[in-house]
């Protein structure tokens, strides 16, 4: 009698672990119930709040799963493992899913909100009509420097970097299409150009700044320009706004004669399935108050006028972060370029890495 009531206990325990594990893997894999939103978002990219405040407001579970590259959360949802309601993909990623037909259009009629985003942010080249895209936060790529070591009238233009006086002394980003991108600006060309010629001129004045370059490096960037590591660095926005809040003598500037103006966005993917869920937090989001409240805990700048005038007046003020209109006009947003040109892109970047060196 005892052996059977063991093997019925063990039984009853494997059935138990089974079915933990079932629901563990149901969840890595995005859960499926009517009142689940699957989110695909960067990390650390939304206020953690405002996830407790939608499921409470709504009812709705958001199921939120990260990534880290464009490049990566793209290949999963084109394998379709995971069913993804929504996701935050960059401007040019926006154009390369639209091509791939891996966007569901938005629905309009269901949408609150849209009257907030300033005309600035709305019906760019990556999304005419904004048809598939919301954004979501936008930036721009610029010079960080350190007033220990730096005055500010030094750094005003991308030219400025290539001053003998900073050898040595420069951190760059590990990013292909911004690096040889304001190599391309300083010599007034398109950071889109896909003539070889103009991408090799712009090589070779890159080369030349070399000698001022400390190190080309990813994420690791804002740790050692908030430690001091270094007097200058070429970031994002985005990035500068995490190393300025761990040290008070760094400053960001968007050179005058133009950059990069980046956006992420709220798409919905071909593998959407919870549709009341997305447009629930859509309208959430857009709501003034929530966006505000986003851009006070992520720190990057909102899309959302009505939400910027919620904010602080020295943010909306500061000019490092929502530089003035002559340049942004200035300024372009990556386009999705054919993979031979962005190839010859990362071939030239990294002929640049292995020169420094």
């Amino acid at each position: 009698m005892k052996k059977l009531v063991s093997m019925i206990v063990v039984i009853l325990a494997v059935v138990a672990g089974l079915g933990f594990w079932s629901a563990s893997l149901k969840q890595s894999q995005g859960a499926t119930g009517d009142n689940t939103l699957n989110f695909a978002n960067w990390g650390d990219y939304i206020d953690p709040a405002l996830i407790k405040k939608f499921e409470k407001q709504t009812g709705y579970h958001v199921n939120q799963e990260t990534f880290d590259s464009n490049e990566a959360m793209y290949t999963k949802i084109q394998q379709g493992g995971t069913a993804y309601d929504l996701t935050v993909p960059s401007e040019y990623m926006v154009e390369k899913m639209i091509k791939a037909k891996m966007l569901v259009p938005l629905d309009k009629s269901k949408l609150k909100g849209l009257q907030n985003f300033g005309r600035l942010y709305m019906d760019r080249s990556f999304d005419p009509g904004n048809k598939y895209s919301i954004p979501y936060f936008w930036g721009t790529l610029g010079i960080i420097y350190n007033d220990k070591y730096v005055r500010r009238e030094e750094v005003q233009h991308w030219d400025d970097l290539w001053n003998p006086k900073w050898r040595g002394d420069i951190m760059l980003i590990d990013s292909a299409r911004d690096i040889l991108g304001f190599s391309l600006v300083s010599m007034g060309k398109s950071m889109n150009t896909t003539d070889p010629t103009t991408l090799m001129l712009a090589k070779t004045k890159l080369d030349q700044l070399s000698s001022n370059v400390k190190a080309v490096v990813a994420d690791e960037i804002k740790m050692y320009m908030a430690e001091g590591e270094a007097p200058l660095a070429v970031d994002w926005s985005g990035e500068a706004a995490d190393m300025m809040w761990d040290n008070s003598h760094l400053h960001y500037v968007v050179p005058s004669e133009g950059s990069n103006l980046w956006f992420d966005n709220l798409v919905i993917p071909k593998t959407a399935k919870h549709f009341k869920a997305i447009y629930a937090f859509l309208n959430f989001m857009n709501d003034p108050k929530n966006a505000a409240q986003n851009a006070d805990y992520v720190g990057y700048s909102t899309p959302n006028t009505a939400a910027l005038h919620r904010l602080p007046k020295d943010v909306q003020n500061d000019k490092q972060f929502y530089p003035p209109q002559s340049v942004i006009k200035k300024s372009e947003v990556y386009a999705d370029l054919d993979p031979k040109i962005v190839g010859m892109y990362n071939d030239l970047f990294l002929e640049f890495k292995m020169f420094r060196k």
